[in-house]
């Protein structure tokens, strides 16, 4: 094989290659994302809609803002008239599917607030899901008397 015969070949070969090689698409999204503000240093929460459009389940499995201390996936249950708060590790977003995250069911507990929080300001927070995808949302700060989206 000649010179040029080799360098025609290996690029082939490149361009070939170059769709394996290329980031896969995101499966996974959020909207609708807000805070609900709290005065002082009590604990606020965060809601939003994740979707999925992947053909398998993917968990979320982390969140975290740089606006608070602390930031941790919780669920509301309810066991007749006694409601409590309890930690998931993770929450499984369904395949084809949207799971939206509100008052009284999955919600993000975000602690420790680095500043007083702003009705109206915007506060980036950081989605982390079990197939490694991560995405960023702009979450908008509401009222405590917000009740949805």
């Amino acid at each position: 094989m000649t010179r040029i015969g080799k360098i025609l070949w290996i690029a082939a070969l490149c361009v070939a290659s170059a769709p394996a090689l290329a980031a896969s698409p995101a499966t996974v999204g959020i909207s609708a994302c807000w805070i609900r503000a709290l005065p002082g240093q009590l604990p606020s929460a965060g809601y939003f809609k994740v979707s999925n459009s992947a053909d398998q389940v993917v968990n979320l499995v982390a969140v975290d803002a740089d606006a608070f201390g602390m930031a941790m996936l919780h669920q509301t249950q309810t066991q007749g008239s006694m409601s409590k708060m309890v930690m998931a590790e993770q929450v499984p977003v369904p395949a084809h599917g949207t799971l939206t995250f509100a008052p009284g069911n999955y919600h993000v507990m975000l602690e420790q607030p680095k500043k007083p929080l702003i009705i109206g300001a915007s506060i980036p927070m950081n989605f982390s899901f079990s197939d490694g995808q991560k995405i960023t949302a702009s979450c908008a700060v509401k009222s405590a008397a917000t009740t949805a989206n």
